[in-house]
């Protein structure tokens, strides 16, 4: 068991999403919690570590981008249950999550490299926001991403 399974509190996770030529950055995770899927490129935020650095940093980990934070686009909550206690207990307190992070996912410029699996990822891919569909994503990154979409779009805009 990984000291990410069973926390004491919710872990500080970062995301980065990079939006180039219209297209956003998603990778396969290789690791749990949802090995095999698409998502974000992100990771946990380590001690003394700025919000900022960590997105670079990780971004950097898995993709081998180097990009500029650019600005925040939503704080969310990503709760696992652990799947052998999912029935709470009529009037007691819920099943202990397996897993439980807060992400804040941030917008990105790339700035230089060209995407790579690295880290704990084993694909990447550029993808349209006509195309994420396809990449069965959880309804609460596919919402980050449409955000971020639209705000790459308002930026461009200016």
């Amino acid at each position: 068991m990984s000291n990410r399974e069973y926390p004491e509190r919710p872990l500080v996770g970062v995301g980065g999403v990079v939006i180039d030529g219209g297209r956003v950055l998603l990778v396969r995770r290789g690791t749990e919690p949802l090995r095999g899927q698409w998502s974000i490129p992100g990771g946990l935020l380590e001690a003394g570590e700025t919000l900022h650095n960590g997105v670079a940093r990780e971004l950097q980990e898995e993709t081998g981008l180097t990009v500029r934070v650019i600005e925040l686009i939503e704080a969310l909550d990503r709760i696992f249950p652990d799947p052998a206690s999912t029935a709470d207990v009529p009037g007691g307190t819920p099943a202990r999550p397996r897993y439980h992070y807060v992400i804040l996912d941030y917008l990105c410029e790339r700035i230089s490299g060209e995407p790579r699996p690295a880290s704990d990822v084993t694909e990447v891919a550029f993808v349209s926001e006509s195309d994420l569909a396809a990449y069965d994503l959880s309804p609460q990154p596919l919402r980050v991403l449409h955000k971020a979409f639209a705000l790459s779009r308002a930026r461009a805009a200016h």
